[in-house]
């Protein structure tokens, strides 16, 4: 029996690197389609590369040729026009269309916690999340319209070794490290989930060409709950460093930075804890188990293995000091 076809649209990216490595090391044929290769996240030894655009519907139909796929995994749709340019070449010709959403969707604030799946989608703070819920709505309508074989998965905030959980990334480690006070939202207190990509990886490819999926959605995060102000704290410790924080408003930090406000307003300013339950049903034995404190040792390592690494954004070094010198 041939080894069971999935096509990553988008595979060298924090999450979907994980998700390549291990779909092959579970059996799949894995075909990665990309503009060409990261040297950060190289596609895995084993995977079949190819290249096209996916912004571009000729490179793309070129790329996959004639191939039908048993799954689809698409980490690179941000909005309904996104999912049915893919439809628009994929359509009859692939078995499962899993496309990876955002727990970002969800309720925002949430009215309850933990989120569970069916909790509504709603957010009226980032124009990321409603490009996501109306890629969710246009799926869903083909599912049940013609039997789209879909299923909807929503990481929360996952990351690797690469990937500081701030905005701003290494800049907020420089500064711990120089002595400069750093800049949390809030006071710190509201809780949050960060989920190692490996452990999102492996609840994922258990989803793949899983009947129990078709149909429905997930979110695959940790169970590990941490305040803010022990995010900052575990990454100051492995940087081997006592952390000064200033906490400042969601709404004052957006008065400096839109950007930056929108994805506080619109995600971590509140408190984000998800039930798992669902997904551990249909993949049994799944759980999370790297704990924040050892991710946090892995980034600060990989960083300080090669410090050209180390970027520091100037302006985001700039914002922090302005907040600083006003609400510290």
């Amino acid at each position: 029996m041939p080894a069971p076809s999935v096509l990553f649209l988008g595979g060298t990216g924090i999450i979907s690197s994980a998700c390549t490595r291990r779909a092959i090391e579970e059996g799949f044929e894995v075909f990665v389609l990309g503009r060409g290769l990261t040297a950060t996240r190289p596609a895995p030894e084993g995977c079949r590369l190819l290249t096209g655009d996916l912004d571009d519907p000729a490179s793309f139909r070129a790329a996959v040729g004639e191939r039908d796929f048993d799954v689809v995994a698409d980490f690179r749709a941000f909005g309904p026009g996104d999912v049915t340019s893919r439809l628009d070449v994929l359509r009859g010709r692939m078995g499962q269309y899993v496309f990876i959403s955002s727990a970002s969707a969800y309720q925002t604030p949430p009215a309850r916690l933990p989120v569970l799946e069916s909790t509504p989608l709603r957010n009226p703070f980032w124009a990321y999340s409603r490009g996501k819920i109306a890629a969710e709505d246009l799926l869903v309508r083909a599912y049940r319209e013609e039997g789209l074989p879909v299923t909807i998965v929503r990481p929360s905030h996952t990351y690797d070794h690469t990937a500081p959980p701030f905005d701003g990334g290494w800049t907020v480690v420089e500064r711990m490290r120089r002595g400069a006070e750093v800049v949390v939202h809030g006071d710190g207190t509201s809780l949050w989930t960060l989920t190692h990509h490996t452990d999102f990886a492996r609840a994922f490819v258990g989803l793949l060409g899983n009947p129990a999926a078709i149909g429905d959605s997930f979110h695959i995060t940790s169970d590990e709950w941490l305040s803010w102000n022990q995010v900052y704290e575990t990454v100051a410790a492995a940087a081997g460093v006592t952390p000064r924080l200033v906490h400042v408003s969601s709404d004052a930090i957006a008065a400096v930075d839109a950007d930056w406000g929108a994805a506080l307003l619109g995600d971590k300013a509140h408190s984000m804890v998800f039930d798992n339950s669902k997904v551990k049903r249909v993949v049994p034995g799944w759980t999370a188990i790297v704990p924040f404190h050892r991710g946090a040792a892995e980034i600060v390592d990989w960083f300080d293995a090669d410090p050209s690494r180390q970027h520091v954004d100037a302006r985001m070094d700039a914002r922090m000091d302005r907040l600083v010198a006003q609400h510290g």
